[in-house]
């Protein structure tokens, strides 16, 4: 009995609806010839000095600037981020290539350790083929977050991009060949969930990065503990945005507009539960409400716009669901107005009186809705910041440093950032606790995860 033909997948533009390209998936005797590829070339790749293997990552740096408006249009085209944001994406990944280039081999030097014996050390071997699960909310940045870091160690990395996103996750793997990588050093594969699992059971793949949902951590997860292969996943978040009486309320407002809206609030770190000290309660709605109502949506290709579509339908539905339950529940909302007609656009809104039974706080909520939380003190706030199974990031805001840094270490975040949205950075460490996941990318940290961290004792 023959096996039924794979389904295709297809690149839509949220703002217009076009269809941009249709794809056919890989058969399984496709896959398998490509995985076989990838393992010849990990043989050869591992084998390249550190520093050589830098210098392909600077050159790629400057490819991704050369081409950045090339490559952003196509993000903006396939999920509907606003094109200012887009080239922001491809410039932080130069910049992380950048940033890998000038210390990975620094990270991966042999490390020598005195235990009386004649020689003790720590070497940084490669673990072999990374299969990365990555999402379409930052196309291009999460797969260079992982697959740059994990390629500057003498890993090879295969790509199971979002299916929404098949361009992006083309124009990647073209990127690397352009800057003069080995084939098959970074390859996308365009595959089903049937299939990507089948390389965690089986023996093509040696390790496995995850960002996304937390549905598909927990199945990845399962997989591949059964076959007990590494994994870091980076899956959802309920960023709290805490503001203490003592706060700069202007700045503070201002910012968690930022900080909830950008990429339409379609990130796993944007700031999603709002608490606020009573005592300037009414000071920050009124500049977070005059802040949202300056923001202009519409046309992600315009250079003037801030708020584009959402990426998907299901994503769209789900929102307008999760309001409707808000506003069932005793919710107030406040929603600005846009006048499009096409799109799959979902109007900004702030959520008063928000209650824990409501799914606005009990949901990861991927999309531009803000729920607003009224706390007496920071003990308060603390007790609400960590009333949720997630853990990814946090932000504070107080004059008084010593206080936020003490209320730091009280949250259980993998980051927390001060007078600041919650950004992620190469130089720092990137993850979170609880059902944000576990592992880390970025910094040496995250160059780390896919190494064998091996001792080495040598005696007379």
């Amino acid at each position: 009995m023959k096996r039924e033909a794979k389904k295709k997948i297809q690149s839509i533009n949220p703002y217009t609806g076009e269809v941009l390209r249709e794809f056919g998936l890989l058969s399984e005797q496709k896959i398998k010839k490509e995985i076989a590829l990838s393992r010849k070339t990990f043989s050869a790749w591992r084998a390249v000095p550190a520093s050589r293997r830098s210098t392909y990552v600077r050159k790629l740096a400057g490819l991704l600037r050369a081409e950045k408006q090339e490559y952003a249009e196509l993000i903006t085209k396939e999920m509907g981020k606003p094109i200012r944001e887009s080239l922001g994406e491809i410039e932080k990944c130069a910049w992380l290539c950048d940033y890998y280039a000038e210390n990975a081999p620094k990270f991966l030097e042999t490390e020598h350790i005195t235990t009386g014996a004649l020689k003790s050390y720590i070497t940084f071997d490669p673990l072999g083929i990374v299969l990365a699960i990555m999402p379409w909310n930052f196309p291009f940045w999460q797969a260079f977050r992982f697959g740059i870091p994990a390629i500057c160690a003498g890993n090879v990395v295969v790509l199971k991009h979002a299916s929404n996103v098949p361009m992006s996750a083309l124009a990647i793997e073209s990127s690397f060949k352009k800057a003069g990588f080995p084939d098959h050093v970074f390859k996308t594969l365009l595959i089903d969930a049937k299939d990507t699992l089948d390389l965690i059971d089986g023996d093509k793949v040696d390790a496995v990065s995850l960002t996304g949902s937390n549905k598909a951590g927990e199945e990845a997860g399962a997989h591949a503990g059964g076959k007990i292969k590494k994994i870091v996943m980076e899956l959802g978040g309920s960023d709290p945005f805490i503001v203490l009486d003592d706060a700069d309320v202007e700045k503070a407002g201002r910012t968690a507009v930022s900080a909830r809206m950008l990429n339409a609030g379609q990130s796993c770190i944007a700031a999603k539960r709002f608490i606020i000290h009573e005592k300037i309660a009414a000071e920050f709605n009124k500049h977070f409400l005059a802040r949202l109502r300056e923001l202009k949506i519409g046309d992600p290709m315009d250079e003037s716009t801030d708020i584009g579509p959402v990426a998907k339908t299901d994503i769209l539905n789900s929102l307008k669901k999760q309001l409707r339950d808000a506003k069932a529940k005793g919710a107030e909302v406040v929603q600005v107005e846009h006048p499009f007609k096409k799109g799959l656009f979902f109007a900004p809104c702030v959520v008063y009186k928000a209650t824990k039974k409501m799914k606005v706080l009990t949901e990861e909520v991927f999309g531009p809705i803000a729920p607003i939380i009224i706390v007496k003190d920071e003990d308060e706030a603390v007790r609400v910041a960590n009333n949720t199974e997630f853990g990814l990031g946090a932000s504070i805001w107080s004059r008084d440093r010593d206080r936020a840094e003490k209320l730091a270490a009280r949250l259980e975040a993998g980051s927390v950032a001060i007078n600041d949205m919650v950004k992620s950075d190469p130089r720092l460490p990137f993850g979170g606790i609880k059902k944000s996941g576990f592992g880390r990318e970025l910094s040496h940290y995250g160059l780390k995860e896919f190494v064998n961290i091996k001792s080495v004792v040598v005696r007379e």
